[in-house]
């Protein structure tokens, strides 16, 4: 039987496991954060001495001297700090890109507000140009009473 172009082709059985993107993200910043404390590194600090002097001191000795299983593991442990401090740098990115084009869009609106007022403002000086003062009209009615009392 012949496939039809015009359906689509049945959903089949994934072999990939599934994550939420979204979820993971957020468990390595919680993560990345943590590793940037000074808590974690006085917690490996401790660890990495209690391993040694219990690998130096004690008759059961389970990584002798050139503790090859520290550095597997502290290997281990750093091969994936890596990548999730690189991911929760990207997601930082994102949000810090999306605020920026947010910022940019409030200081667009800011600046067209300001223009605004700004023509606002010429518009109703130049209106009160134009509007006869006091003075204006006290030196108009003294010019007419001289130009009258000349006709008489």
């Amino acid at each position: 039987m012949t496939e039809r172009l015009d359906q689509p082709r049945e959903l089949t059985t994934r072999l990939r496991p599934y994550y939420d993107p979204e979820a993971f993200g957020r468990l390595s910043e919680r993560i990345a954060r943590f590793l940037g404390t000074a808590r974690f590194i006085v917690y490996m600090t401790v660890f990495v001495s209690v391993w040694l002097l219990w690998n130096f001191l004690t008759p059961f000795k389970f990584d002798p001297y050139p503790f090859i299983f520290l550095t597997l593991m502290l290997s281990l442990q750093a091969s994936y700090a890596a990548p999730l401090i690189l991911l929760a740098q990207n997601r930082q990115a994102d949000r810090d890109r999306i605020q920026y084009e947010q910022d940019r869009l409030t200081a667009d609106r800011n600046q067209a507000e300001i223009e605004y007022l700004t023509r606002e403002i010429a518009g109703l000086r130049i209106a009160l140009g134009e509007i006869a003062t006091r003075e204006y009209i006290r030196s108009e009615l003294q010019r007419l009473q001289e130009e009258l009392a000349q006709q008489q």
